[in-house]
């Protein structure tokens, strides 16, 4: 076994594509890399919050647990599936670029920093 630690990856995207994030998983695991992703299996937060399955106050703690994981993680890759970037991902991406982490895309498509996120 190497002494080299592995490298840690943060997937970021919406959890609409969960069989992106899941394939991702694999690759970045099977690639040697320590995977950090979404800790929820759900179509979307927008369904959820409809359903009365997620409030506000969850989607936004669940929002903030992610931006930690970005805090552990080396680099982030973006799954912008079809080139879509939520506003979620958005802010992600965001707050990486500001922290330093090396950014990886899905898709060549992607966006460009505009703000400063609030933290």
């Amino acid at each position: 076994m190497s002494n080299t630690k592995p490298t840690v990856v943060c997937l970021c995207g919406s959890t609409r594509f969960a069989d992106a994030f899941h394939e991702a998983n694999l690759k970045e695991t099977l690639a040697g890399k320590i995977v950090l992703s979404f800790g929820c299996d759900f179509k979307s937060d927008t369904d959820l919050l409809l359903a009365g399955e997620l409030t506000a106050e969850d989607k936004a703690r669940l929002d903030e647990l992610h931006l930690r994981k970005i805090d552990l993680a080396d680099e982030v890759l973006i799954l912008n599936v079809g080139g879509y970037v939520g506003e979620s991902t958005r802010r992600e991406f965001r707050y990486a670029i500001e922290h330093g982490k090396h950014i990886r895309w899905l898709e060549h498509r992607h966006i460009k920093p505009t703000k400063a996120v609030q933290s």
